[in-house]
């Protein structure tokens, strides 16, 4: 009788299993921004009777009133200080612009003959090497 060959059957052996320890992340927060609602009278506000209104008969910082002649009007104007400012740029500007203008023109006036000399050479230049390179 012959005997069969044993027949081995694979095997496969696994490691054990380790524990995988996760990070926990926390959700995310916000500061959310907050205000106070702003409340805004209705149009057809009237103060009760009875009640009057405060007036100031301060000027506002910076301003003086001037009474226009024959009219209930007072016209609000800047201190000194800022009229003489204001005054002051005015004029170093417009005589800055003047003077300019004035150069430039001057400049425009003695350069016109240089230039026009200076293209006519430039032009007989270019018309000389067209005939030479021709021949």
């Amino acid at each position: 009788m012959e005997t069969q060959p044993s027949i081995s059957i694979p095997t496969l052996e696994l490691p054990p299993i380790k524990t995988i320890e996760t990070i926990e992340i926390p959700l995310p927060t916000a500061d959310v921004p907050s205000y106070i609602p702003m409340v805004i009278p209705p149009s057809d506000l009237e103060a009760p009777e009875g009640v009057q209104a405060e007036t100031k008969d301060e000027p506002e910082q910076g301003l003086r009133k001037v009474d226009i002649p024959f009219t209930d009007f007072k016209l609000p104007v800047p201190e000194n200080e800022i009229l003489v400012t204001a005054g002051t740029t005015a004029v170093v500007s417009v005589a800055a612009t003047l003077t300019a203008t004035a150069a430039f023109k001057w400049a425009v006036t003695a350069m016109k003959p240089i230039l026009k000399t200076a293209w006519k050479k430039i032009s007989q230049s270019k018309d000389n090497q067209k005939v030479s390179s021709k021949n």
